[in-house]
């Protein structure tokens, strides 16, 4: 199958790899494609350090904004997205802390608030955050469009972000195995006609949980489809690059996230002489070791150009050279 058929025929794509191989200027020119083609397309950046707005020239911020459109001719359109980390994190907190000052008694609102501020720079507070954010990308993109392609952060990020869902899904069962004796509780008090708030409120407490499973549930599913999601890995004919993408490969598909190609961007010029010929045997003989590693992905190379690849001109070019 070739890159082009793996694109084509998917709902969701993830692009990820080592920064500065160009997984930016390689998602929007594949979105640019599929949007050429007729599809609706949304791309969404999940990289803190942002760089879609650079490169479609134009204010792309953490609300959707339209990058191209068809016009009369085509039905085509494509819209991005950057997801803002710090604001994320900001909602994903105000709205736990609006259900947990609703749920637990007035007394304990300055306690709540106090555990919620410790809680904004812990470790996985960000990703969690992303994931949601992630999770509602995947199910109004899969509403409103015919394509959704993430642009994901370095490649040890983009890792740790792929295993919550499991994560959090397996953390999520076990406070709602510890839900369940309240639950019984509960419901034992009721039939002797007795309210118990606290109760009550713990009944709550595992409704929401059990909401929020459901939903790390479905996203799950979808990244492991293979007939609706497929994760491309982009990267450079380089020692580290390289590497690193035979290592995310690896972990992707112990997670069950369907690997559907590479993209060796920036490949030296074959025939240019002199510097670019050694570069490029040297690139040789690190695509050997990526053929040996990941031998069965379709596989497709991008010359290095001469200039900046900017704009929609200029992505569409950068795209003709990925069909």
């Amino acid at each position: 199958m070739l890159l082009t058929d793996v694109v084509r025929d998917r709902r969701v794509l993830f692009l990820g790899g080592k920064g500065g191989v160009g997984k930016t200027t390689t998602a929007s020119a594949l979105a640019l494609v599929q949007a050429q083609a007729g599809r609706r397309v949304l791309v969404v950046s999940t990289d803190p350090a942002h760089n879609l707005g650079h490169l479609w020239e134009r204010e792309v911020g953490d609300a959707v904004v339209p990058l191209w459109r068809g016009g009369a001719s085509s039905s085509g359109l494509l819209d991005g997205v950057e997801i803002d980390p710090r604001r994320t994190t900001d909602a994903h907190l105000a709205q736990v802390g609006s259900t947990l000052r609703r749920l637990m008694p007035e007394h304990l609102a300055a306690e709540v608030d106090r555990h919620l501020e410790l809680a904004r720079d812990a470790p996985g507070t960000h990703e969690a955050a992303v994931l949601e954010r992630i999770a509602d990308a995947v199910e109004t993109g899969l509403a409103g469009y015919d394509l959704v392609v993430f642009d994901t952060a370095p490649s040890g990020h983009t890792a740790r972000l792929m295993a919550l869902p499991e994560t959090m899904s397996a953390w999520t069962e076990g406070l709602l195995r510890r839900r369940d004796r309240a639950d019984k509780f509960a419901g034992a008090l009721s039939g002797l006609g007795v309210r118990d708030p606290k109760a009550e409120r713990d009944s709550e407490i595992r409704r929401t949980l059990l909401r929020r499973r459901e939903r790390f549930e479905r996203l799950r599913s979808v990244l492991t489809d293979p007939e609706t999601t497929s994760f491309l890995l982009v990267l450079a004919a380089e020692r580290l690059p390289v590497l690193e993408t035979v290592e995310l490969a690896g972990t992707l598909r112990r997670l069950g996230v369907p690997v559907g190609g590479l993209v060796v961007n920036k490949r030296s010029p074959d025939g240019a002489g002199g510097l670019l010929a050694a570069r490029r045997a040297h690139e040789d003989e690190w695509l050997a070791v990526l053929d040996d590693e990941l031998g069965d992905l379709p596989r497709v190379e991008c010359e290095l150009l001469p200039g900046e690849v900017t704009g929609a001109d200029g992505l569409e070019r950068f795209g003709a050279a990925l069909r």
